[in-house]
C-alpha cells in the first residue's frame, strides 16, 4: 500500500522539476532555486512515506 506521503512527495518533487525548468527558461534564478528546494522536500517526504509504509508492513506481520 502506498502511503499518502509518498504521493504528496512525488507531486511536490514533480512540481519542483517544473518550477526549476521554468526558472531556467525565464532566466529567473530565484524560481530555479525554489524548484530545487521543492524537489528535495518532495524526495524527503516521499522517502518518509516509504519508510513509514515499510515499518507498518513489518509491524503488522508480527
Amino acid at each position: 500500500m502506498v502511503d499518502k506521503n509518498e504521493v504528496k512527495g512525488a507531486a511536490k518533487e514533480m512540481g519542483g522539476k517544473v518550477k526549476e525548468a521554468a526558472g531556467k527558461a525565464m532566466g529567473d534564478h530565484e524560481m530555479e532555486a525554489k524548484g530545487k528546494v521543492d524537489q528535495v522536500e518532495g524526495k524527503t517526504q516521499k522517502n518518509y512515506g516509504k519508510i513509514k509504509d515499510a515499518v507498518k508492513d513489518q509491524t503488522s506481520r508480527h
